[in-house]
């Protein structure tokens, strides 16, 4: 398929600029796949879609301060984006001093970066390969390093918001969150509160987590023109032995498992194999129109930007029991349009969707 037929037009002022407040006071656009009827809510009702017996799965990694500031020798400023040490340890104590990152402008192998804090130099590196990726050397490691990355770094807020405020970046952060690890946010959980989470669980449903940290496959753009030729990058997940159990009886019982964001969708569908199990390791999983879902039931997301793999994932998911891979592009298309009518808020701060 063209990546031309995922574009869609979006109004500049449903580009979400800030947190809702209350998390779970946004609007909810519900679609049941089945009868293929819409219906508009509150996050908060979204209780009533669930039985005693369902499973709702979170992604549990934490967001550090990725985005940083440092000086070239000329005084240049450059922007510094860290993506992930080059190990994917994030066990403070063992912090890799070698990241990949991304840079806002040409540099040149070797040259110094410093990162400076009340004009003295707090700490430094520099580039030592440009190959595939480009991996940034620091002179510090450890919690040596994670200590000066949350001093200088900046929350990892999306370009395409503006004018954030100290509230807003605390706010870019799922309360649940847990294993550090993310460069940025899954920000379908942001709709979700620690009073919400209680009512479900008084409800007989089981909240579990997952841990993927979001790195450059989550949010890297397709440039190719066929959706079919992209390729994502790699990103580590885990899976417990408590979370495969949990989802293993739901499928028992025949209830429904419920994922909370493309993340999680990515890491049940990695780590399926007649059955959950315990497992971790690395995927590169890209799911798109055509894909036969086996993990999951029901999908909790955001609207997402165009052409983008987030909105690939979920059009396949719209029409994966038809398998019809136009199909698939047209109702969501239809959706998104009905969203913009009804002026839903898109992106990471935007409204939710639920797939059922």
């Amino acid at each position: 398929m063209d990546i031309q037929e995922f574009d869609y037009f979006l109004p500049k002022n449903l580009i979400s600029q800030k947190p809702i407040t209350p998390r779970d006071g946004c609007k909810l656009f519900v679609y049941d796949r089945k009868i293929n009827k819409t219906e508009h809510i509150i996050f908060k009702e979204i209780t009533k879609f669930f039985n005693k017996g369902d499973t709702l799965v979170l992604n549990d990694t934490k967001v550090f301060p990725a985005r940083m500031y440092g000086t070239k020798k000329t005084n240049g400023k450059i922007e510094v984006f860290l993506l992930n040490p080059i190990d994917n340890i994030f066990d403070p104590e063992k912090i890799n001093n070698k990241w990949y990152i991304l840079l806002n402008k040409k540099f040149n192998l070797n040259e110094e970066i410093v990162f400076l804090k009340n004009d003295k130099v707090f700490l430094k590196g520099k580039v030592i390969s440009q190959d595939d990726k480009i991996i940034f050397e620091f002179n510090k490691k450890g919690i040596e390093l994670i200590k000066k990355i949350y001093l200088l770094g900046n929350m990892p807020i999306p370009p395409y918001i503006k004018n954030t405020n100290k509230k807003d970046l605390e706010k870019y952060q799922n309360v649940y969150a847990k294993n550090l690890g993310s460069c940025a946010a899954p920000t379908a959980g942001f709709h979700f509160t620690n009073s919400l989470l209680q009512k479900l669980k008084k409800q007989g449903v089981n909240v579990v987590y997952i841990t993927l940290h979001v790195g450059l496959g989550t949010f890297k753009p397709i440039k190719t023109d066929k959706i079919e030729n992209h390729k994502m990058d790699k990103e580590y997940y885990v899976v417990s032995k408590h979370t495969a159990d949990i989802l293993n009886k739901t499928r028992q019982n025949k209830n429904k498992i419920f994922a909370v964001g493309t993340t999680v969708v990515r890491t049940l569908e990695s780590a399926y194999s007649n059955g959950f199990k315990e497992a971790s390791g690395f995927t590169d999983i890209y799911i798109y129109p055509g894909y036969q879902f086996k993990a999951i039931d029901c999908f909790i997301t955001n609207f997402h930007l165009p052409k983008s793999t987030p909105l690939m994932m979920l059009a396949g998911f719209i029409n994966n029991q038809v398998q019809n891979k136009q199909k698939s592009k047209d109702i969501l298309l239809n959706l998104y349009k009905e969203a913009i009518k009804k002026e839903y808020l898109f992106y990471s701060f935007g409204e939710a969707m639920l797939i059922i």
